[in-house]
């Protein structure tokens, strides 16, 4: 199954969403991640897992966009991933989600830093350049800009990739993971929205 995207405008915004999992220190955005409550004008308000409400203004350029489901074995060797992994207490990462990129957006956030998902948390976003069966699941070896991994993915962790959605999408109920920034004074301001879509909720 081939996930390769053309160079046109549904791959530019896939693209532009998938910088959701960039390290941006300048900016240092806040990740979102709960059920939408409603969707007012501009004003999307979400429900936190935290168990708190905010409001968040979308950007006139916000990026909207959803995932599908995948298969572990639609992981091919070649291509440019996120996962979010945590490290045991032998030092080896353990995958909880895996996001396959389209073509158009490789490179995008590549390194490995830390994650908010949990504790030793972290996010790598590399090359796959070798999958390997192991006792625990597929083990891949990643390679990125500065350095290099293996992640193992367990048979259960979900495995997604990005598809175009629309502010249609968010209507209550729907689970979110929004990249928005925090101004000092003011409400946030969402600059990128991932939205469940066909049952299937951002893992991120």
């Amino acid at each position: 199954m081939s996930h390769r995207f053309t160079l046109g405008a549904g791959a530019l915004l896939l693209a532009a969403s998938s910088v959701a999992f960039a390290q941006t220190p300048a900016a240092k955005p806040e990740r979102i991640r709960g059920e939408v409550v409603s969707l007012d004008g501009n004003t999307l308000k979400v429900h936190r897992r935290s168990g708190d409400t905010v409001d968040i203004a979308l950007a006139p350029n916000a990026t909207i966009s959803a995932v599908k489901a995948l298969q572990l074995s639609d992981v091919k060797q070649g291509e440019f991933i996120g996962t979010a992994a945590t490290t045991g207490a032998d030092g080896k990462l353990t995958a909880t989600e895996v996001v396959v990129f389209p073509e158009a957006a490789r490179g995008t956030g590549e390194g490995h830093y830390a994650w908010d998902l949990g504790p030793n948390s972290s996010m790598t976003n590399a090359n796959v350049d070798s999958i390997v069966q192991g006792t625990s699941g597929r083990d891949l070896k990643l390679s990125y800009k500065g350095g290099n991994n293996t992640v193992t993915v367990p048979a259960n962790v979900p495995i997604v990739t990005f598809i175009p959605a629309a502010r249609s999408d968010l209507v209550a109920g729907k689970k979110v993971f929004v990249v928005a920034t925090h101004p000092t004074q003011g409400t946030f301001e969402g600059q990128r929205v991932v939205v469940e879509k066909d049952g299937v909720a951002p893992p991120m």
